[in-house]
């Protein structure tokens, strides 16, 4: 179930309880005359099943209510009522399945901020992974996929592609570009400081790997893990069920081929270089598009006729 808190316009009112009133799934109708006082109006408050929420919310931001007043949303983790239960089974679908697009549209847009906080998670996610390519530590490059943030802009630009949001697109685009960009050359930078106090050296980066080799040899599977992620990442965003997102982090070699790329790159590995940049640029085209395919699959099943 969702929480929904109003400010309406005291002349907006009772058109806001009507829609509320007739919206299947809804219930706990609570209106205080008057009690808004920054915006002045009345409070509205209600709570509605998370499969008839997306359609409420749109009506509500069709009326103008997120202009002329506001529009606060909550998840409700616990209700012990017969009221809620019965309003969760009238509404259609199931609440695990829905999407609620503004929702979505608001969480990928504050991920796919480029920040001072975001250089710095991908930055130090990638000198991580560059420790670990080193060292052949498979540990590390867990860690490393698991610190990096970069799963935010790329579901904001499959979000953008599937609302049409170019201004979304072009944020995450920057997000992503700058980002990474900035991470290779500070990983370039770190690489070459630690040639010099004798923790890395070509002899590494050369040697076999078994654990960490595929990443500069980019092959079909990387592409399928990349989709299969995306999949499960955007599920993951999009459903109330988002345990899955770590999971997602450490499939994806991201990171660490952007980390192989700019050690590779320190010692004129150029081979390992460009191999661990296809590896990068495959991930991320598989992770868009899955997420972007995905997106459009739910929209089509959401309003499909059942």
């Amino acid at each position: 179930m969702l929480h929904l808190r109003l400010i309406t316009p005291a002349e907006k009112t009772d058109g806001v309880v009507r829609l509320i009133e007739k919206t299947v799934g809804t219930t706990h109708l609570v209106v205080l005359p008057g009690a808004a006082r920054n915006p002045a109006g009345d409070v509205v408050m209600c709570d509605v099943a998370r499969e008839a929420g997306d359609e409420l919310i749109g009506a509500l931001r069709q009326s103008g209510l997120d202009e002329t007043g506001s529009i606060a949303v909550e998840n409700i983790d616990l209700s012990l009522s017969k009221r809620a239960d019965k309003a969760e089974e009238e509404a259609p679908g199931e609440g695990a399945d829905a999407v609620l697009w503004e929702h979505l549209a608001d969480a990928t847009h504050e991920e796919s901020t480029l920040s001072i906080t975001y250089i710095a998670f991908i930055t130090l996610a990638t000198m991580i992974a560059a420790c670990g390519v080193v060292l052949d530590n498979a540990i590390l490059i867990v860690g490393a996929m698991a610190v990096g943030p970069e799963f935010g802009p790329l579901a904001a630009f499959s979000t953008a592609i599937v609302q049409r949001h170019p201004k979304l697109a072009l944020r995450s685009l920057i997000a992503l570009l700058v980002g990474f960009a900035v991470a290779m050359l500070v990983t370039v930078g770190f690489s070459y400081f630690m040639d010099s106090v004798s923790l890395f050296s070509a002899e590494q980066l050369d040697a076999t790997r078994p654990n960490t080799n595929f990443i500069y040899r980019p092959d079909w599977f990387s592409f399928v893990v990349a989709v299969l992620a995306g999949c499960a990442g955007t599920l993951s965003l999009t459903s109330a069920k988002s345990g899955a997102l770590v999971g997602v982090a450490i499939s994806v070699t991201t990171v660490p081929a952007a980390a192989n790329a700019a050690v590779a790159f320190s010692f004129n590995e150029y081979k390992q270089a460009w191999g661990s940049t296809e590896q990068l640029l495959l991930n991320l085209l598989g992770i868009v598009l899955a997420g972007t395919t995905t997106l459009l699959f739910q929209k089509w099943l959401w309003r499909k006729p059942t």
